[in-house]
């Protein structure tokens, strides 16, 4: 269509320039008018520039197998695609987004090498500070982005290190202990072998031994009140047959599952005068079963733990492959368990019948560890107390994963900007903006699937929204 200057200039992208510049525009672009439909796609070579004289047009993102309307407006003289053809091969000049028009619509189109040559020519300034713009905000995000991930991996350390502790020290001291009673019982065993007892006395009491660990093993649990009672029927019991300090060792015994039944038993099994005996060295070996289940429960412990963090970290595994996401939200809670702390109740809400997934597994990790990160900050917030739910389902074609605290919520006037780099609500020093923009770069573009927040005070949800089979372009994605 005929290209006139006037009508150039009545754009206001366009309304400063010169009768000559305006001339030489219309000499190397072009006027087009499109029908309802697509005007370029996505990933496409960038090869036009193009400002809307009249009509409506749409632009879109490919998410998850899908396209996502991000903006529809009918204002003239908007314009998109390719807008960083100035900065040459230094990026990729592809469309980042993809435009169609709902009616006819006209437009004027620059070639992409025409818009670099004026954009240099006629404003070699604001060229280089755009350009300096672009690169510094890329470098700016590259390097605070490491900052962020260094903090992360020093928090999630400190964390770790203090979970190791709790059992170590544990393991420790229970180790330090048996070493103790282990002593005490070869005492009481070689002073029983001394003895005037016969063979069958000592067999019978080597029986009872047996009897009384299987008892060890098999221990019930009992509330407080059960357990309190039955030290003082325990006590009573031992006072009554010539033990004097009954109480200190009654604890032991209840803890065991012992109870005056099996007293009586072994009372009736050994000679009285070996009885005192007896109890003792039944009470070390009680003691010493104990301290064998503390130091195997405490490093236990520890093996999950280490277990937890080469999930998380996905060590020795292959960066792209079908996992199970519970697998990883379990180890991304345990590895913070320490930074969520005792006022946050954190509730699963898990539909194990759902699919595994074709997934970067260490970067979900990381979307995971910035989604409770936030619901954690949220619910400080408001105190400290509070609950964070974390749920899966699956919806259709895709897995879905949500994070649902009980903080402030995120205002109306901001929610639109959260996933924006740099953008942060938290105090200075304390959050460098990029947690939510990763986040959707990792689920988006590299996982092909979607991330959304609704929220209200009190009810805050992020959603990850997860394809459960692997897009063409998934083993391409860097």
């Amino acid at each position: 269509m005929p290209c006139g200057p006037q009508e150039v200039a009545s754009l206001f992208l366009f309304e400063k320039l010169s009768p000559e510049q305006l001339g030489r525009l219309c000499a190397e672009g072009r006027v087009e008018r499109f029908e309802a439909g697509p005007v370029y796609t996505e990933g496409d070579p960038a090869t036009c520039f193009y400002v809307m004289i009249e009509g409506t047009v749409v632009l879109s993102r490919r998410v998850g197998g899908a396209d996502v309307e991000v903006s529809r407006t009918s204002q003239r003289g908007v314009y998109a695609g390719a807008m960083q053809a100035y900065l040459g091969e230094r990026v990729p000049q592809t469309y980042t987004h993809s435009m169609r028009v709902t009616e006819p619509t006209r437009f004027f189109v620059l070639p992409a090498r025409s818009f670099a040559d004026v954009m240099r020519e006629w404003f070699p300034m604001a060229a280089h500070l755009l350009e300096g713009l672009f690169f510094g905000a890329q470098n700016t995000q590259r390097a605070i982005g490491q900052r962020e991930r260094l903090l992360a991996l020093g928090s999630l350390s400190a964390g770790l290190t203090h979970e190791l502790n709790n059992p170590a020290a544990a393991a420790v001291r229970a180790t330090a202990t048996l070493r103790e009673r282990v002593g005490k019982m070869r005492h009481k065993l070689a002073h029983i072998s001394q003895g005037q007892y016969a063979r069958e006395a000592i067999a019978d009491l080597i029986e009872i031994q047996e009897r009384t660990v299987e008892r060890v093993a098999k221990a019930p649990a009992l509330s407080p009140l059960e357990a309190s009672d039955r030290e003082d029927e325990l006590a009573d019991w031992l006072e009554d047959h010539g033990f004097p300090e009954g109480w200190r060792i009654a604890p032991v015994f209840v803890q065991a599952g012992l109870d005056t039944q099996w007293l009586e038993q072994v009372a009736a099994a050994v000679a009285q005068d070996l009885l005192p005996a007896a109890i003792g060295w039944l009470a070390y070996t009680v003691e010493t079963e104990l301290l064998m289940d503390e130091i195997d429960e405490s490093t236990t412990r520890i093996s999950h733990l280490v277990d937890a963090a080469k999930q998380y970290a996905q060590l020795d595994r292959a960066p792209h492959r079908t996992v199970d996401v519970h697998e990883l939200l379990d180890s991304t809670l345990l590895m913070l368990s320490g930074k969520i702390g005792p006022g946050v109740r954190v509730v699963k809400e898990y539909d194990r019948s759902v699919p595994d997934v074709p997934a970067y597994p260490a970067e979900l990790n990381q979307v995971w560890t910035n989604l409770i990160d936030n619901a954690v900050s949220a619910i400080a917030g408001t105190g400290g107390e509070g609950t964070l739910t974390v749920r899966t389902a699956r919806e259709g074609d895709r897995l879905l994963v949500e994070f649902r605290d009980t903080g402030h919520g995120i205002p109306p006037d901001i929610r639109g900007r959260i996933f924006d780099p740099f953008f942060t609500t938290k105090p200075v020093g304390e959050g460098t903006g990029l947690g939510l923009d990763i986040s959707w770069r990792i689920v988006v573009d590299k996982h092909h699937g979607s991330l959304e927040v609704q929220s209200i005070p009190g009810d805050t949800r992020f959603q990850v929204l997860l394809p459960l089979t692997a897009p063409d372009t998934a083993e391409e994605t860097a």
